[in-house]
């Protein structure tokens, strides 16, 4: 299965982030949770150290942790950095994905088994 990868933008945003939050060594962990517009939602912290079932993807000299379960729904994807008028963050981009909502946090993918449902 093809890990994440981050775009140029994510890294450098995540060291700037480590690095304010004083934890350099730290990680971004993105999970996928059950609930959201479209069956699963994307979730993100900041980890001082992996859990010891993680998967850990180092680029660039940042990490990034994904427990099992996510990494089935997040395999192949991209993490990037949107700078908007609206506020920036960090988001996914997910090959996986075969519907999501307009929030942009919510998806399904074709072994989800999750049924659309209306952006609140």
């Amino acid at each position: 299965m093809t890990t994440l990868t981050l775009t140029d933008e994510a890294i450098e945003r995540l060291r700037s982030v480590l690095d304010t939050q004083q934890v350099p060594e730290g990680a971004l962990r993105v999970f996928v949770s059950p609930g959201g517009c479209s069956g699963f939602s994307y979730g993100m912290s900041l980890e001082s150290e992996p859990a010891e079932d993680d998967e850990v993807v180092e680029q660039g000299g940042v990490r990034v942790v994904v427990d099992p379960f996510s990494l089935q729904y997040l395999g192949g994807a991209q993490i990037d950095f949107i700078d908007s008028l609206m506020g920036g963050g960090f988001t996914v981009v997910n090959p996986n994905a075969v519907k999501s909502c307009a929030c942009g946090q919510s998806f399904d993918t074709t072994f989800g088994g999750g049924a659309a449902k209306p952006c609140h």
